[in-house]
């Protein structure tokens, strides 16, 4: 699949099929995925400040879809995996300790975007399909996966396979997001 067609067919998924996979077939899928991500994303200074953490035991899935939003928690039943994103905090856009602009910490949430978008591709590549989730217990995730207080957790990715064919939402004319002089 070219670039084209894989996003021409992501989707943010909220109705997951029974997958039939192993944990050990989910490992190695989000593996391979996360190792993408890890050769290919930019990052300010090549700083690499991403940081995954992978739930793909049925008992961790249910730890971290417990610390998610009671609206997102019915979205995510038969992933395969909750893959947590993170990312170090005061590194990214930061020289010696200090911010480089007004932006600060916002150029390390810039590049974990960048490599979740990469991430996403990846999984859709694979025939897998995700959805991207921001509604959850931040505190409670660093607990479940031991995360250091020097990192901050910015989404929490569902993988797993979608359930039905999804259409693509209505998009905003070019006009309206661009300007060209």
């Amino acid at each position: 699949m070219n670039l084209n067609e894989l996003a021409a067919t992501r989707r943010s998924v909220r109705v997951y099929k029974e997958a039939g996979l192993s944990e050990e077939e989910s490992l190695k899928k989000i593996k391979e995925i996360v190792d993408f991500v890890r050769i290919n994303s930019p990052s300010w200074k090549n700083s690499q400040t991403h940081r995954y953490y992978a739930a793909v035991s049925a008992e961790k899935i249910a730890q971290v879809r417990d610390a998610l939003s009671l609206r997102n928690q019915e979205k995510v039943n038969n992933s395969i995996a909750l893959v947590v994103t993170a990312f170090e905090k005061d590194v990214s856009g930061f020289t010696e300790g200090k911010p480089d602009n007004e932006l600060g910490n916002c150029w390390g949430a810039y590049d974990l975007g960048l490599s979740d978008s990469l991430f996403i591709l990846k999984a859709r590549e694979l025939g897998l399909d995700t959805l991207i989730m921001g509604l959850r217990d931040a505190d409670q995730i660093k607990k479940i996966f031991c995360i250091p207080e020097n990192q901050m957790v910015g989404a929490v990715i569902s993988v797993g396979f979608r359930a039905a064919e999804l259409n693509q939402p209505p998009r905003k004319p070019l006009e309206e997001i661009a300007h060209f002089e």
